[in-house]
């Protein structure tokens, strides 16, 4: 297993201390990482995302999609009355109950989610707030306007 220093970012910056948590957390992870269901990541738009999960044989009822402190969760449980009275001669699709977390970024938030011929699909979307966009500032001309502490120029944001 690698070790990482991450002491340079903690002395760097200023506020990233969750993303530092993260990766700290992501390297000294020795816990094997679950593999069902299977799933796809996809990037959709410049600010739009899709997770897709494999969850054949699993309903829409049987699945919740829920988001919490920054965290997509994604949970299965099959109702066993459903499973009574059957008899299986091979069993090979699983239908075991799973819990799949997702780290969600900060700003990026569920629009949606659809389930159709076995695929979970959620779609999550990037909306970065109007104070964190880039803004032009006007520069005042010093010599054609005496600026005092009244005139104050509107930022506008640029797009």
């Amino acid at each position: 297993m690698r070790n990482y220093d991450l002491a340079p970012l903690y002395r760097a910056t200023v506020g990233f201390d969750q993303i530092a948590d993260l990766m700290d957390h992501v390297f000294t992870s020795d816990l094997p990482q679950p593999t069902y269901p299977p799933y796809n990541i996809e990037k959709t738009d410049e600010n739009a995302y899709r997770i897709s999960l494999a969850v054949a044989g699993f309903a829409a009822d049987d699945l919740t999609v829920e988001v919490r402190e920054n965290a997509l969760v994604v949970a299965a449980r099959k109702g066993e009355e459903v499973e009574k009275g059957r008899t299986y001669l091979h069993r090979g699709i699983a239908t075991r109950a799973f819990e799949r977390r997702f780290t969600l970024a900060d700003h990026v938030r569920v629009t949606g989610a659809s389930h159709a011929d076995g695929m979970l699909h959620i779609d999550l979307k990037r909306e970065i707030p109007e104070v964190l966009k880039p803004r032009r500032i006007q520069i005042a001309n010093a010599s054609a306007q005496n600026a005092t502490d009244k005139d104050v120029l509107e930022a506008k944001a640029v797009n």
